[in-house]
């Protein structure tokens, strides 16, 4: 006769239950599971004077999301369940499994727990929004079944600020980082209408950095690849500029992957988004995070750094701009920089505007000397399709034409009825004698390429 065990004939019968129960049957069910756990681990560590800080401990580094104190509660909730023959406990569709499905209900991500699965690896963002979750999934903002109540949000919202203990939960605003280098801000009730306040997640998805898997995407023209690898070559500045989600940051990334390995760099970030230490693993590379208070101590000091070149990640404000500016005045060569602008042809203006704020300096004067530092503005877009990305538009930046103003040649244009691109050849003498001075051969070869695209379009410079 074979061994009858108990708790596994408890097991499958609560399983064969499950599948006559509703949703909500299995979901009431669930949570009071998950309040029975909570108040028997709460009760034990109680009672556990002698272990008492070293038990906090754990469950502060459990909350933050360490693997090895997360893997004691889930060994503890597996053990209960055996414990008590409810092993066979339904849960909700959006967890993987039981034990993980009680930690994250009562003290991980609760519902948001789902967007940190693989199958979520490429959803770049997600939203709590008064009780409901979204998650980013084809372009597109989707509404997920599971809802996270007001208490647990502020539950949810204390664990993350554990890491920073300095921020205060009285704020109106949080900007927070999980282990993992998710962002996280927080939206209080007293900033949002009552009951609706929000969490918004972002990360940096990491796919693969180069020309042709963005050919692939269809994000630029295949037949650009050569253009943009002759660019980077001649260590033209460049600008990548759009609106949010438009892939700027990912085509930064994907130019600086080209980049001479053996060249010294400096990486400013306002938020540690472009992980270059694994984009370009052996490029000795320094990568600084600073806001505006920060970043206007160390100015001076990055002014006089003997780096070849330098990267303003999402510059937003006229200090780092000022600095971008004065840093390419100087005859910097290779910068690349991200920029929140709608129209490029108002890049010099914009970035000019946000300087004479911060510093009260003359306009006029200060756009001509941003054009001065900036070779090339490419401009990125996001389609209706939201998942969809295209490069807009490739602009020349030149200080001075025939009347002495700053102007804009447009070398390259998206048309949007045939969902292809046109090409127009310019080449400005200040960019001859950059492109002679940097790599005269790739030089060579932009040009050959560009003449070639433009063939067919010529004399249409817009």
């Amino acid at each position: 006769m074979s061994k009858f065990y108990l708790e596994d004939y408890l097991r499958k019968d609560m399983e064969s239950e499950n599948e006559t129960l509703s949703e909500a049957e299995i979901e009431r069910r669930f949570l009071r599971l998950c309040s029975e756990i909570n108040d028997a681990f709460n009760k034990e560590w109680d009672n556990d004077n002698e272990n008492h800080s070293y038990i906090l401990d754990i469950q502060k580094r459990a909350i933050i999301g360490y693997e090895k104190e997360t893997a004691y509660f889930i060994d503890k909730i597996v053990n209960y369940l055996k414990k008590t023959s409810q092993e066979g406990t339904g849960f909700p569709a959006y967890y993987r499994s039981l034990p993980e499905a009680v930690y994250h209900q009562n003290w991980g991500m609760a519902g948001m727990a789902e967007w940190f699965y693989p199958d979520y690896a490429q959803s770049s963002s997600a939203k709590i929004i008064g009780d409901r979750v979204y998650f980013m999934e084809k372009g597109k903002m989707v509404l997920k079944k599971q809802r996270i109540n007001s208490e647990r949000r502020e539950q949810f919202v204390r664990a993350i600020m554990l890491r920073t203990p300095e921020e205060r939960m009285d704020k109106d605003f949080h900007e927070l980082y999980l282990l993992d280098g998710t962002r996280i801000t927080v939206y209080s009730d007293s900033l949002t209408k009552k009951t609706q306040d929000a969490v918004v997640f972002r990360r940096y998805i990491v796919p693969e950095y180069s020309f042709e898997e963005q050919a692939r995407r269809h994000t630029i023209p295949y037949e650009a690849i050569e253009l943009f690898k002759n660019m980077v070559n001649v260590g033209y500045n460049t600008a990548f500029v759009g609106a949010v989600r438009s892939a700027k940051s990912t085509f930064l990334s994907t130019w600086q992957s080209y980049e001479n390995p053996e060249l010294e760099g400096v990486l400013i970030e306002t938020d540690p988004e472009i992980p270059l230490h694994q984009i370009m693993k052996d490029s000795p590379i320094i990568q600084i995070v600073a806001d505006n208070e920060r970043l206007m101590k160390i100015s001076k000091n990055l002014l006089r750094s003997d780096a070849d070149y330098f990267i303003l990640a999402e510059a937003r404000d006229g200090i780092a701009l000022d600095m971008a500016v004065r840093i390419a005045n100087k005859g910097s060569r290779r910068m690349k920089m991200t920029f929140h602008c709608s129209d490029p042809r108002d890049f010099c203006y914009d970035v000019a505007v946000e300087i004479a704020r911060s510093y009260n300096v003359e306009l006029s004067s200060t756009m001509k000397k941003v054009a001065k530092s900036f070779s090339y503005i490419l401009h990125f877009i996001q389609l209706q399709d939201k998942s969809q990305k295209r490069l807009k538009a490739i602009y020349e930046v030149c200080p001075e034409d025939e009347k002495g103003e700053i102007a804009y040649y447009k070398i390259c244009e998206y048309n949007f009825d045939r969902d292809d691109w046109s090409f127009y050849y310019h080449i400005g003498e200040d960019k001859r004698i950059i492109g002679y001075e940097e790599d005269e051969a790739s030089f060579r070869s932009f040009e050959s390429v560009l003449q070639s695209l433009s063939e067919g379009e010529a004399g249409k410079n817009a």
